[in-house]
């Protein structure tokens, strides 16, 4: 049965951003002379700029304050951003929901400034679109705190909404938001518990209800 509302996470979900955030979070450690490990992103994937700093503070020795460092982040990631593309299959999918009349939301952990840039890179930047940045509420993600207030905004239960996530951060707070929770991880790995696992754009097509 297809939803009412599909209020979709944006960085790895909706678009391909984070090769970028990666290439953006591993220049900015080598600027102040830190290496990072091959695993770092995947440590940190899905959650919000602040948790990540603290990550990188607490482990890594990061000694510049967080103004410093995520102005370095930004610098390499906005330079960049315009020549993102949307993830393979997922545009068709949000095109294809949008004919049906069904209510779409952006949700991200990500600050304002990213995901309107990432928005307008892929078109579908538009004032009459809710967009839930981690800016935008107390707690981000796996807190249900960002989808409670997509539904909120649209005025639509989260009985009668999916959501569409791509890290196990942002698939918990879905699951914990009472939203039925689609995880469309980028890799083959187990999601949390409650959420129904797609590895093919098919596959979500076919829980969403598509055919």
């Amino acid at each position: 049965m297809i939803p009412k509302a599909v209020y979709w996470d944006m960085d790895g979900t909706l678009i391909d951003s984070e090769p970028l955030h990666e290439e953006s979070l591993v220049s900015a450690l080598r600027s102040v002379g830190i290496e990072p490990p091959a695993d770092l992103h995947a440590r940190v994937v899905g959650q919000a700029a602040r948790p990540v700093y603290e990550v990188l503070r607490d482990q890594f020795g990061l000694e510049l304050g967080f103004d410093d460092w995520i102005a370095r982040k930004y610098e390499h990631y906005m330079g960049r951003a315009p020549d993102l593309l949307p993830r393979e299959g997922a545009m068709e999918i949000f095109g294809d929901l949008k004919a049906r009349g069904v209510v779409q939301a952006i949700v991200s952990n990500s600050d304002r400034i990213v995901v309107d840039i990432n928005l307008r890179a892929v078109g579908i930047h538009q004032a009459a679109m809710k967009t839930i940045s981690r800016n935008d509420v107390r707690l981000g993600k796996p807190d249900p705190e960002p989808y409670l207030r997509a539904a909120f905004l649209t005025g639509i239960d989260p009985a009668d909404t999916v959501v569409m996530e791509d890290s196990v951060t942002g698939a918990t707070a879905g699951v914990a938001a009472g939203m039925r929770t689609i995880f469309w991880p980028q890799d083959k790995i187990d999601g949390p518990a409650g959420a129904l696992v797609a590895h093919s754009a098919e596959e979500v097509r076919a829980l969403l209800g598509l055919g």
